[in-house]
């Protein structure tokens, strides 16, 4: 059984242009994966020869994107993983917020895994 986790990051970018990244298969393959394909609401999400596949689920302009796993009949899981975009108003510093699940003894593992993720995100952000 996975464990619902979540984790914050600061990015020094635009809520706009993060979400660009975040959103499309293209940004999306330069840091998240691979490679990420997309067939309307379908992706493949490909780390070296690992195809995952995964359904939108949730899209707000600017604001975050939701995929839900499938598993490998096609049909969805509960298991998902949400990245939001949150501008403080007061500070105008943009928080990137992770949801995702993680095997209970690999919760240290995986936090590592997005931490590194995100570092290469910075990088092609700019903003590293």
């Amino acid at each position: 059984m996975k464990v619902k986790l979540e984790l914050e990051f600061q990015i020094n970018s635009s809520p706009q242009l993060l979400y660009q990244y975040i959103s499309s298969p293209s940004g999306l393959s330069e840091w998240f994966a691979d490679n990420v394909n997309s067939r309307g609401e379908f992706y493949d999400f490909e780390w070296d020869e690992t195809i995952e596949k995964a359904k939108l689920s949730n899209k707000k302009t600017d604001e975050k994107i939701k995929f839900r796993w499938l598993d490998d009949n096609g049909s969805e899981t509960e298991y998902f993983f949400e990245l939001k975009i949150v501008k403080d108003e007061l500070t105008k510093d943009v928080i990137l917020v992770i949801t995702d699940f993680a095997e209970e003894d690999d919760i240290d593992g995986h936090s590592l895994l997005w931490e590194k993720q995100i570092s290469d995100l910075k990088k092609v952000l700019g903003s590293a």
